[in-house]
């Protein structure tokens, strides 16, 4: 399942958007030096500014504090020019991940963090969603498998990936279930999956033998090691998947192009185009 091809129909489709809608401003913030996080930002500024939004890249030093972040998330809110706003996890260990998820206007919020998104997208009317899920049923899709009456299985209980990615499935009305580091028997859990999530970070931890034979396997964890970036799939399992999407080029293109596509959401919203489920 060739992620890379398919979000860059999807960015090509967003583009066409901000063309339609005029303007299109999302405003990024990274708190602090983590590596990867300035790749992901780097990388999610770039697709923006090539689609034709009105991008902001905000870079906060860790040594900032709380009320500071809060500062700019309070600035951002208000600003008539700022559709959607992403900041980017983790935050630095002084900072209350929650407090700042909490502090973002629902509406300009298009990772889906906020609870009123969460709790929207447990009811089955969501606004926004977390891209990398939201990418995955894309996936599924685009390769003409329909989730409904089958057997899914989502390894991770994250709030960014596995959980919301279970309530997608389960909303598409397969027969969902999630395992953690607390399953018993993983590896029989996932052999029974026609269509897997695997998102838990720990490379090479789906094995040939862990997947049903023609399942549809989605490889949502990244991990750099001395040998590059590895999934949580052995790449082997493409002998035996019906359907694996490729580590890098598989679901990580998927999730910028679904963020693209979330700000265009938000700024239908704010345009008065488009609903906003219990606000």
């Amino acid at each position: 399942m060739d992620g890379t091809a398919l979000a860059a129909r999807i960015r090509e489709d967003v583009a066409r958007d901000v063309v339609e809608l005029g303007h299109v401003g999302l405003a990024t913030v990274l708190v602090g030096d983590d590596p990867a996080s300035h790749v992901y930002i780097a990388a999610k500024h770039k697709a923006a500014t090539a689609a034709g939004f009105q991008a902001r890249d905000h870079r906060i030093p860790a040594s900032a504090t709380q009320q500071e972040v809060l500062a700019l998330i309070a600035e951002l809110n208000g600003d008539d020019a700022v559709d959607g706003i992403l900041v980017q996890l983790p935050l630095p260990s002084h900072m209350d991940e929650t407090a700042v998820t909490y502090a973002l206007a629902p509406s300009k919020d298009v990772d889906g963090l906020h609870p009123l998104n969460a709790g929207n997208l447990y009811l089955g009317t969501p606004l926004h969603v977390p891209a990398t899920p939201w990418g995955c049923l894309e996936l599924l899709s685009a390769h003409g498998i329909d989730p409904k009456g089958k057997e899914a299985v989502v390894l991770g209980r994250s709030e960014l990936v596995g959980r919301p990615a279970a309530m997608l499935l389960l909303q598409a009305h397969a027969t969902v279930t999630i395992c953690h580091s607390r399953t018993v028997d993983l590896a029989e859990q996932v052999r029974r999956a026609e269509i897997l999530v695997a998102a838990v970070g720990v490379p090479g931890i789906v094995k040939p033998d862990w997947v049903k034979p023609g399942a549809a396997v989605l490889d949502v964890g990244l991990t750099r090691t001395e040998r590059g970036i590895e999934g949580d799939v052995d790449p082997r399992v493409g002998e035996v998947a019906g359907h694996l999407t490729p580590m890098p080029g598989g679901t990580g293109p998927m999730t910028i192009a679904m963020l693209l596509r979330s700000a265009i959401k938000a700024a239908r919203y704010r345009r008065g185009l488009l609903a906003f489920p219990g606000a």
